[in-house]
């Protein structure tokens, strides 16, 4: 990992909660797909989201997160009413919001990836003991920007970063699947 990965990473978890908001503000965002990254930080170029680094964290935590989390917002049906699910919102360690997934153009795909807010306890745990890797990915994120960019897509997609479902069942995914 490259200094600024590291200073970065370093940052991540000993500054996220001293922006002067509280425990609720205070939030790592998890993105699970290289392309929803790509979307959410303009391949690297967006104003402060220059460096894009790869978190890999312990499935026992990601888990632990996952088992914790609230739906991000209400779905007649999963929740008792909105109140309830407005309760157990302010009480969730974390919270899961499904957003569409991304082709190499950035495109919007007709399935969902799974967005991870972590805050409170999560997001100290993530920080302390689930990460057990970092590693900087802003060159490989402008390499494949510049492959799309020339209409190189076959070259682009070879290049991504290995995917596959995550192998989540029912006692951990069942109260975030709307």
């Amino acid at each position: 990992m490259n200094r600024r990965a590291s200073c970065t990473a370093e940052r991540s978890s000993t500054t996220a909660c001293r922006s002067g908001h509280g425990p609720r503000r205070c939030s790592q965002l998890t993105k699970p797909s290289f392309l929803w990254m790509m979307y959410r930080c303009g391949w690297g170029l967006k104003e402060g989201q220059q460096t894009v680094l790869a978190v890999e964290i312990t499935r026992e935590g990601f888990e632990w997160a996952l088992r914790n989390a609230c739906l991000s917002h209400y779905v007649r049906g999963c929740h008792a009413d909105q109140a309830a699910w407005k309760r157990e919102l302010r009480q969730a360690q974390a919270r899961v919001q499904w957003d569409p997934e991304r082709d190499l153009r950035l495109g919007a795909l007709p399935y969902r990836s799974l967005q991870l807010g972590l805050a409170g306890e999560a997001a100290r745990r993530y920080a302390d003991e689930w990460t057990v890797g970092v590693r900087d990915v802003t060159p490989l994120a402008h390499e494949i920007h510049a492959l799309v960019r020339a209409g190189r897509l076959d070259e682009a997609e070879a290049r991504l970063p290995e995917e596959r479902p995550y192998p989540a069942g029912a006692e951990v995914l069942g109260q975030l699947v709307a």
